[in-house]
């Protein structure tokens, strides 16, 4: 899992330079992220200040999830989270997967193009807020870690996220044999028993008072974890107190008894280069509350690492919404947790498993597996299917001994098939492969099994997700223009994105209407809401302005009659639009609005700006509103932007600030092809991956002559 720089790509120099970063910030925890070939996931490639082990979670990250380093890299931006508190606001499964008193700061590292971002960690005891000076300190690292990436993609070996995890040290030096020496000394001499972890939290020295009180010699105890090689510590509850320890780089303690009734306080003091720790006796009287009796015959409990594995894969599982989004999560994060090289997940349709997504098998196999009965005696799929209890195969051997021919068809070595059951009904099986023998301990069995429920969960909402969001885009498909009619002196482009939450539907429109020969009319709107309800009100604005429109009427008096029908209609939604007749034998453009963002302008060896048109009410509020007009010359080369307010609005900016921004762009822009010109504008304006509100851009150009 890990592994060291390579000097012939400048790996070493970018080693020497993240951990400079490191220790140069103070922090107690730094990762570095790089994205991956297809630039789809963000993947840990170097660690410091914690082990490989305590990353596990994090290996791998969407760049699309909702996490600090992902959202530092989509929006090119420093992301700082300054408490647990904070933490679990912003970043909740995050927050769950890290229930640790600490802060932490994200930042992009991009140099000629984007490379990946940088994750620095400090206590909680640090302040909760980010100095100008700190910063720019950071800002100055992700600069130089990325002129490094550059220069090695010009030397022709570009790191990616395809490489080896490599944990490295913060550099802190070793003391001489004399001071070795003089510790030791210093330490028997004390009170209790010590000893030191690393931050693996194996055993690196143990004093002789903590051989004593801990019942096992040094020799038995050295390079071993607590809780492997002292039974009565193998316990959950005390090896997330090593993790909070190592995350949070504060001191944790703790009390446990050592059998048969001897109680030990452990007091932790981390650091960079690992754990002290200080064990006293209780004294008489017991802790307020006994560690529960277990059985000698019970099963061991699951690592704390793996319980806290579970919860973040659990988390990440309640956050998806699509079908693709389940395989992509159990791809990119179950695999790797559990090893796994393949991946079957399989849905059931109609009396047969139909697989939905895989990895790790050739065509041929899924072809064969594919569609195979609910009920198939081919696989272990049909019999864990109907008794919904997961099949585990170890070895080719064990498989073939029932199903001689899945071996042979898979490829695989060891299979795990976990069925995907909700309320007693079956919805699909996860099946996860290797091409070794795998055993599949008690706790990971107990931990796949769990998982298995979670996973149907998300693929039965997953499921249902996509029926409605291929409802929603028929209807929207249904209700805007399929196509914009030719208009002899205008060139126009229009385009639709809708919003990246809720249902996936909105109520923006836009429209252009041929009016004879020489004139036509074009309109875009905004509908209050995103649901069916504001598309089908969209979609009787739509027709209404087009009707009224049709009979040549000034604008105006198209929304004043649009206005009187919404208000007739009692509609609860308010809807805003914009109208702009061209009367190419007049020469001008005519605009009125129903409180709609002004359309911007620009003419030629001119900066673009917006059009002062004075907004009358939203339509359907006031059956007697009056809508004022704005006359334009229709000069050659003017260029019109029409859209809604999903593409300027953003939390925290100034409409108007955000108008202008549109503005310079569109100053700068290219008319000779429009839908090349509105893919630029989507591009530099709309920053954000996920879009809370639905975006309709119209653009109209007048090349005159």
């Amino acid at each position: 899992m890990t592994g060291t720089g390579d000097p012939a790509d400048g790996g070493d120099e970018l080693d020497a330079a993240f951990t400079e970063t490191v220790r140069r910030t103070g922090a107690s925890i730094g990762a570095l992220y790089l994205l991956s070939p297809d630039g789809q996931l963000l993947r840990l490639v170097a660690l410091c200040g914690a082990p490989a082990a305590l990353a596990a979670p994090w290996v791998r990250v969407p760049v699309g999830s909702p996490a600090p380093v992902a959202d530092a890299l989509r929006d090119d931006r420093m992301v700082w989270v300054g408490s647990q508190e904070e933490m679990s606001h912003s970043y909740p499964r995050t927050a769950m997967a890290l229930p640790y008193p600490l802060a932490l700061v994200a930042a992009p590292v991009t140099g000629v193009r984007r490379w990946g971002a940088l994750l620095l960690m400090w206590p909680a005891t640090r302040p909760p807020y980010m100095t100008g000076r700190e910063r720019n300190n950071i800002g100055s690292s992700c600069r130089r870690l990325a002129r490094l990436l550059d220069e090695a993609a010009e030397r022709g070996t570009p790191r990616t996220g395809s490489g080896r995890l490599r944990v490295l040290s913060a550099g802190a030096g070793r003391p001489s044999i004399d001071e070795e020496r003089a510790t030791r000394d210093f330490i028997e001499r004390l009170p209790g028993g010590s000893c030191a972890l690393d931050l693996e939290g194996r055993f690196t020295f143990v004093s002789s008072g903590a051989c004593e009180m801990l019942g096992s010699d040094a020799d038995r105890l050295l390079g071993t974890l607590p809780w492997q090689s002292l039974r009565w510590l193998d316990d959950p509850t005390y090896e997330d107190r090593y993790r909070a320890a190592v995350l949070s780089r504060e001191p944790v303690a703790f009390t446990a008894c050592r059998p048969p009734n001897e109680w030990l306080d452990f007091h932790l003091y981390p650091d960079a280069s690992g754990i002290s720790v200080r064990i006293v006796r209780t004294g008489a009287d017991p802790p307020p509350v006994p560690a529960p009796h277990r059985s000698a015959r019970s099963a061991t409990p699951a690592r704390a690492g793996q319980l806290y594995q579970l919860t973040h894969l659990a988390a990440a599982l309640t956050e998806v919404v699509g079908v693709q989004d389940v395989i992509d999560l159990v791809a990119d994060q179950i695999m790797p947790a559990f090893g796994a090289q393949g991946l079957v997940l399989s849905s059931a349709e109609a009396g047969r498993l139909r697989i939905t997504g895989h990895r790790g098998y050739t065509r041929r196999s899924i072809d064969r597996l594919d569609g195979l009965s609910l009920d198939t005696g081919f696989t272990p799929a049909g019999r864990a299917m109907s008794s919904g209890i997961p099949a585990f195969f170890a070895d080719a051997e064990e498989m073939r001994r029932i199903y001689p021919e899945v071996p042979q068809v898979s490829g695989k070595q060891a299979w795990a098939f976990l069925p995907l059951v909700i309320s007693g009904r079956p919805v699909g099986i996860c099946v996860l492969s290797y091409d070794e023998p795998h055993p599949f301990p008690a706790e990971e069995r107990a931990v796949l099994t769990s998982l298995a429920g979670l996973i149907a969960q998300a693929l039965d909402r997953a499921r249902l997700y996509d029926t409605k969001h291929e409802l929603a885009h028929g209807l929207q498909a249904a209700l805007l223009p399929r196509t914009l009619p030719p208009v002899t002196g205008l060139r126009v482009a229009a385009r639709y994105l809708p919003a990246t939450r809720g249902m996936d539907i909105g109520g923006d429109f836009y429209d252009l209407i041929r009016l004879g020969g020489t004139a036509a009319a074009a309109l875009i709107g905004d509908v209050q809401g995103h649901n069916a309800a504001a598309a089908a009100l969209m979609g009787q604005v739509r027709t209404a302005v087009h009707a009224h429109a049709a009979l040549g009427p000034p604008p105006d008096q198209v929304l004043s009659r649009t206005n009187r029908l919404l208000v007739d209609l009692g509609t609860d939604l308010f809807t805003s639009c914009l109208y702009a007749h061209f009367d190419f034998a007049g020469g001008h453009v005519t605009l009125a609005s129903a409180g709609h963002p002004p359309p911007v302008m620009r003419l030629p060896g001119l900066d673009a700006r917006p059009v002062d048109v004075p907004p009358g009410p939203l339509l359907g509020i006031d059956p007697d509103a009056d809508f004022p007009l704005t006359e334009l010359p229709l000069s050659p080369g003017l260029l019109l932007a029409l859209y809604t307010d999903g593409l300027i609005e953003t939390p925290g900016v100034d409409l108007d600030d955000s108008i202008d921004r549109l503005a310079r762009h569109l100053t700068h822009a290219d008319d000779r092809d429009l839908d090349v010109l509105i893919d630029d504008l989507l591009r530099k304006v709309t920053t954000a991956a996920q879009r809370a509100d639905d975006i309709a851009l119209l653009v109209l150009h007048h090349p005159g002559g």
